[in-house]
Parts: C-alpha cells; structure tokens; sequence
C-alpha cells in the first residue's frame, strides 16, 4: 500500500509527515504481524484509515480483534473512515491531536 496508497491515505499522510503536528508519524509501519497506516511510535498511538469493506461483518471483527491485540501491546488504535479524512481532515488531525500528550 505504501506504493499505491488510497486518496485518503495520501492526504492525511501529507498532513502527518515531517512532524506537522509536533511528533513523528510512520506510514505503514508493521507491528507484530500487522501493518498499521500509521503510527507515532513513541506515544504509542495507531491511526488507521478503513474503507468500505471493514463495515462487512467478518472484517469488522478481524479489526476489532487486531485493534484488541494491539491495545494488549501499548499501543492506542483511531480508526476513520476514508471518507472522514478526505471531507473532515481537519477534525480527523483534531482527534490525532487530542490523543497525543
């Protein structure tokens, strides 16, 4: 995905990268056996962009389970949807930012 990132994806990694909001953001960084979109290594903190495929039942769960997995590692998982970060950018950077110290 790093290659070919989704529109969301591009545009709030535009927004996180080079330590816009004051912390260092990974993209696509793999943590235990996941990937996750994003992630601010030294806060712990996990943001992850879903498409319209994690709202179909068996994909919902897998996220729940991975976010759980990873929430037993230290780290705090946001999801948004695309759509949130494509239209609500700015209030998609608000909630990144209220969860960083």
């Amino acid at each position: 995905m790093r290659h070919e990132p989704t529109p969301a994806e591009e545009l709030l990694w535009q927004r996180l990268r080079g330590n816009q909001l004051g912390v260092k953001f990974r993209r696509q960084h793999s943590i235990d056996r996941f990937i996750a979109d994003f992630v601010c290594l030294p806060h712990k903190l996990i943001v992850e962009l879903d498409g319209a495929g994690h709202l179909e039942p068996n994909q919902a769960e897998y996220d729940k389970g991975r976010s759980g997995i990873l929430a037993e590692l230290g780290f705090h998982v946001l999801r948004f949807a695309n759509d949130q970060a494509l239209n609500e950018t700015e209030k998609v950077l608000q909630a990144i930012k209220a969860n960083l110290p």
